[in-house]
């Protein structure tokens, strides 16, 4: 007989297996097992707020399984993710095996390596029932807020609404981010900029005009600058002072969950879920080459910027071998967490530093590859020296008039060799000034008067809306990912490019519940109730108790929205479309039901008159003629097929171009990649390009 372990996926159990060898037997568990069912609440508020958990539906063959399994071993351990989430499962698992929650039964990998897992198999514990105390508050919580707001939003708007604690103050801050931008006005503000050169240099730099001796001139219209522009022009530009200085810049800190989804935003355009399913599989285990399966990053979900001292040691080592000593700081560097960071796992690192991203590409998935490279690099980056610049700052006069110029060279690369942090908005790249001396005469070579105004504040992306979540304390970022999802699938925002923007339908569920619910969507109650969920994981509130005064207030304010709005009925503006309703002659307009847009009669109950929304391309297709429509695949991926369907088979992942082939007159298709590369699908045209191979939906 063996001993049992259990962890949640397939690939960890997998790669863990590997590991253990004979004498263990590693199952998953697929995530949770016993949950809330969806159909009702599922919590008796009368009865200090018990849940009624049950198994959850498709499962009860792999409980059965599991049961069968515990049985003929020698023990079981609960070898589940080692935060929150997976602490409830092993709660839960112990429940559904029998087991006592207070034998050692616990075992924990902050890094799926033979280190990590030997590591954690020396260490097992009992469940702490702190972090499954929090984790069913937190549960508990969304529960009430959810199925007690989206029948009342449901009631008041339209079916099928839906409202949560996180995702609803998320919408909040967006919607109230666009009333500020339609609600900026503008002001007109001027620069006066020079060109100049210090001969004998023939290097042309920029000078921006700042003031006189009393302080700083703003210029407002053009007016106040063409007087000061007809001064400047009769006077010559001295240096008066000249200031050299040494500017270090320090590395960015290894990553923590929210960092890594916007820097994964930022530099690699992955959307929050995009990264953290790569993560999870880079941490659960990859077949690499020659190696078998192995976990190429320590643990994804942390607010910990801890690293170990094993782990610095080496990167040290591989930093000293690749470039030198001189690119190592004075001592190792350790990064302070933020005040209210759990700290239960170190920062995100590949949990063997050798391991470089070129040795493993051909083993990765291309997003794999391009997060271990991000999390491989940033890490390295932060043990590597600071980055060194000369900078040189320069005072101008022109007759009263003061002009400023600033440069930098650097003379020393240090970490930006390998790696430097993105920002929202980047900065713009200074140069290097030409040697400037004080009384030194310039040479204008232009100067000119530019007229600006003052810009609106921009919308969220998913990197700037996580970051704010973070510095505000809304949610944890284990949650981000499922929360912009959830705003986006249900419309209350739209994306357009990486910006947020709200719908009609997050503008009006939003200030619906700042009427009725302001503390739901107001964000210092929101993080609030995070810092009491994170002090019932401390051991240091009950969780019974946060929830009862969390309920109490609620409740009320339910109950009183319930009665004022009741029989009152929220009518949203319906899209008219040019589409003609051919039974009654009316304009159709865009509705949302159960399986989502489509079109419907204005007329009804008269006309009960209903289409399907198809988004013509204005293509033809190439093989009968018909039109090319873009359609979803079950995935929600984009694909393109003919209207024809199932007469006829058309499809291609790739969109419909304007062009026509020169050669066979039909329509040419694009490549999705860069060069967006034209290409016939006709059988036997000899126009140039070929078709690519179809790719599986996967």
């Amino acid at each position: 007989m063996s001993k049992l372990v259990i962890v949640e996926s397939p690939s960890k159990a997998k790669t863990i297996q590997k590991y253990l060898g004979k004498g263990y037997e590693v199952v998953a568990s697929n995530g949770h097992v016993r949950d809330l069912p969806k159909a009702r609440l599922s919590v008796d508020v009368k009865n200090d707020f018990k849940p009624k958990y049950s198994i959850i539906k498709g499962k009860e063959k792999l409980v059965k399984e599991l049961k069968e399994a515990a049985a003929e071993s020698d023990g079981v351990l609960l070898a589940t993710d080692p935060d929150r989430e997976g602490e409830a499962i092993s709660w839960h698992l112990a429940y559904i095996l029998g087991l006592d929650e207070n034998a050692p039964d616990r075992v924990t990998f902050n890094e799926i390596t033979r280190t990590g897992v030997e590591e954690g198999m020396a260490h097992p514990r009992a469940i702490d029932l702190d972090l499954v105390n929090a984790q069913q508050a937190r549960r508990i919580l969304d529960r009430l807020v959810g199925y007690t707001l989206s029948p009342f939003l449901a009631k008041t708007i339209r079916p099928r609404l839906s409202a949560g604690r996180v995702q609803s103050v998320a919408v909040r801050m967006i919607v109230d981010r666009e009333e500020e931008i339609k609600a900026f006005v503008p002001q007109e503000y001027w620069t006066i900029d020079a060109k100049l050169t210090a001969p004998p240099s023939k290097a042309v730099f920029a000078a921006a005009f700042y003031g006189d001796e009393n302080g700083e001139i703003k210029i407002n219209s053009q007016e106040e600058s063409d007087k000061l522009f007809a001064e400047l022009e009769k006077e010559d530009f001295l240096v008066t002072a000249v200031k050299k200085g040494k500017k270090n810049r320090s590395p960015a800190p290894p990553f923590i969950t929210s960092t890594l989804q916007q820097e994964a935003s930022r530099k690699l355009g992955f959307q929050a879920r995009r990264t953290m399913k790569a993560a999870q599989e880079l941490y659960e285990g990859v077949e690499i080459e020659g190696m078998g399966s192995i976990g190429l990053i320590t643990y994804m979900r942390t607010d910990s910027l801890r690293i170990s001292e094993d782990a610095i040691k080496d990167a040290t080592a591989y930093i000293e071998e690749r470039w030198g000593s001189k690119y190592l700081p004075s001592k190792p560097r350790h990064f302070k967490s933020r005040a209210n960071a759990q700290d239960g796992h170190e920062a995100i690192r590949p949990s063997t530093i050798s391991l470089t991203p070129d040795q493993v590409k051909s083993s990765l998935t291309s997003d794999q590859y391009k997060l271990y490279k991000l999390i491989w690099e940033r890490f390295i980056a932060c043990q590597m020296a600071n980055c060194v610049m000369n900078t040189t700052q320069a005072t101008i006069n022109a007759g009263r008039y003061i002009f400023k110029a600033s440069g930098f060279n650097v003379t020393f690369e240090g970490f930006t060799t390998l790696y430097e942090e993105s920002k929202d908005e980047e900065e713009k790249a200074g140069k290097d000034l030409p040697p400037l001396e004080e009384g030194m005469k310039l040479k204008v070579k232009d100067l000119k008067g530019n007229q600006h105004f003052t810009q609106p504040p921009p919308r969220y992306t998913e990197a700037s809306l996580i970051k704010t979540l973070e510095e505000n304390g809304i949610g944890r970022p284990s949650t981000y990912a499922a929360t912009i999802s959830t705003i986006t699938t249900r419309e209350y925002v739209t994306r357009e490019g990486k910006a947020f923007k709200p719908t009609e339908l997050g503008e009006v569920i939003t200030k619906l519940m700042k009427e009725r619910f302001p503390k739901i969507v107001n964000v210092k109650f929101t993080a609030q109730v995070e810092d009491e969920l994170d002090a019932v994981q401390r051991g240091d509130e009950d969780w019974v108790e946060t929830l009862r005064k969390f309920y109490e207030d609620f409740d009320k304010t339910v109950q009183k929205a319930k009665k004022e709005m009741d029989g009152v009925k929220i009518k949203l503006k319906e899209d008219e479309t040019d589409v003609i309703c051919e039974k009654c002659g009316r304009r159709m307009v865009v509705k949302v039901g159960r399986y989502g847009k489509f079109l419907a009669c204005p007329g009804y109950p008269e006309c009960k008159n209903v289409k399907k929304i198809v988004n013509d391309t204005g293509a033809e297709c190439p093989k009968c003629g018909g039109k090319i429509i873009q359609r979803k695949s079950k995935k929600g991926r984009v694909f393109y097929g003919c209207s024809e369907y199932p007469k006829c088979d058309f499809v291609s992942w790739d969109p419909p171009s304007k062009e026509k082939c020169p050669v066979c007159g039909k329509t040419l298709m694009q490549k999705k990649s860069k060069d967006k590369t034209l290409y016939c699908v006709t059988p036997g045209c000899t126009f140039p390009g070929k078709r690519p191979a179809e790719e599986d939906e996967g």
